[in-house]
């Protein structure tokens, strides 16, 4: 599975910030075929994400439902995405998408290893 992954990962590299703002916008109007180009080309980020959060032992048992369910937090965060954001001055300050899901992407992470570990440990717990 990390394998499919990681190829479309190669297969759609990142798109300029102009570009990436044109598939968000056309995403939100109801274009799937946008949104899905928008999550292909941040898969390999998610997995980046994914490796440098989670330990390997962890990551072998639970790295492929997490970025599974990784790209389906992609498509939430287009529907969430303000392209017309602005700062605290009220000036337009766009945001690269990538910047607006790592801290979600991120946190969801370590969220779901430490459901997974608490999990075992009632197992193990129970076993005992």
């Amino acid at each position: 599975m990390w394998g499919h992954y990681k190829n479309l990962a190669r297969k759609y590299p990142q798109v300029s910030f102009s570009e990436e703002r044109n598939l968000i916008a056309r995403a939100k109007k109801g274009d799937k075929k946008s949104a899905n180009q928008l999550v292909l080309r941040h898969i390999g980020f998610v997995i980046f994400r994914v490796y440098s959060k989670i330990v390997p032992h962890l990551l072998k048992r639970h790295g492929e439902d997490i970025l599974s369910e990784s790209v389906l937090i992609l498509y939430k965060q287009i529907k969430n995405y303000d392209l017309n954001y602005c700062d605290g001055n009220g000036n337009l300050r766009p945001v690269k998408f990538v910047s607006y899901i790592w801290k979600r992407i991120d946190g969801f992470i370590i969220d779901s290893i430490k459901r997974e570990l608490r999990r075992e440990r009632k197992e193990i717990s129970f076993q005992l």
